[in-house]
């Protein structure tokens, strides 16, 4: 993947408060049109590094770029494509939905007052507002906050969706909401929003960055995190006697060990493999070989990603 397809690219970018560094050398690349999950635990430095891409603070050190743009000398040009959601965002309650995003809007644009008003429908649509857009928003719970500022966020239609912590004070109703607007969006923009919760990520992300201690401590597309650091493995549960077709797998070059368990009339071998294209082209013909034998399950071993973030948090640096 080359430069130009990293909507946003960050190289050694740090963030020092009073002798503390509150972000420390991040080297970020988010694809375009994908949703990016920037994980960590509360205190990690994902709002800190939130704000040095809007520019709303600068960096100690290191250097940064969104669309190409430098996000200091371009902060302006680059806000104009960008909508933001705030951790906690605030509204004045006594306006509706509809009011909030007219007023948002005429920041954006003087055009018909009418081609103002299909937009702030549309939106109100697109996060599933329709039918409270003219409720005073003191009247709204939680989740349909979020989903309106998230909606205030993509008013402009912005070519980058940044939100922290979308989803963190929300009921599993509310967050399940905000998740579905977040994929509804995809279409429009590239979405980047940082989160604790781990479910979440899983989910929706197609990417995700893990942050510790204000430090970088893993970034990968979703399913090679969630594939496991131990190297490739597959996982077959198997009935019969599978002591012959064991010996014919274990004798391929690239099959490094099987690990056996059994109960129950039923075998789980996990195959641990040095070429997975060679793996998944004939790992499962060759156990097939024995007609005997009866396949109940077949599939590249994947790990929840909560067992990844703990590994990775836990193993890190303290400093």
């Amino acid at each position: 993947m080359n430069t130009n397809e990293f909507v946003i690219n960050t190289q050694g970018l740090s963030k020092n408060y009073n002798g503390v560094q509150a972000v420390k050398s991040l080297d970020l690349k988010v694809p375009k049109n994908s949703i990016f999950g920037f994980l960590g635990p509360n205190g990690a430095g994902k709002t800190t590094a939130i704000k040095l891409l809007l520019g709303l603070t600068r960096p100690t050190s290191g250097s940064g770029s969104i669309f190409g743009q430098d996000i200091i000398n371009d902060s302006v040009d680059i806000r104009k494509r960008v909508g933001y959601l705030a951790q906690e965002p605030r509204f004045y309650g006594h306006m509706t939905a509809r009011e909030t995003l007219r007023f948002k809007a005429r920041f954006y644009y003087r055009g018909p007052a009418a081609e103002i008003e299909k937009r702030i429908t549309e939106t109100l649509e697109l996060v599933g507002l329709s039918d409270k857009a003219d409720r005073p928003i003191n009247t709204f719970s939680g989740g349909e906050r979020q989903r309106l500022g998230i909606a205030q966020a993509q008013i402009n239609y912005p070519d980058l969706l940044i939100l922290d912590e979308p989803a963190a004070a929300l009921d599993p109703m509310g967050r399940r909401d905000v998740l579905e607007v977040m994929e509804r969006l995809q279409k429009y923009s590239t979405i980047f929003y940082s989160t604790h919760i781990l479910d979440d990520v899983q989910r929706v992300s197609d990417s995700v960055a893990i942050v510790n201690y204000g430090e970088l401590v893993a970034q990968a597309s979703i399913q090679d995190l969630l594939a496991g650091s131990q190297g490739t493995i597959y996982s077959l549960d198997i009935e019969g006697e599978a002591n012959r077709a064991r010996t014919r797998i274990a004798d391929q070059a690239w099959v490094s060990g099987i690990d056996v368990t059994s109960a129950k009339g039923q075998t789980t071998w996990q195959v641990s493999v040095t070429d997975d294209e060679v793996a998944k082209a004939q790992l499962l013909r060759l156990v097939l070989a024995d007609e005997q034998l009866t396949i109940t399950r077949f599939g590249r071993k994947t790990y929840k990603l909560e067992e990844i973030f703990m590994n990775i948090v836990q193993g890190g640096n303290h400093g």
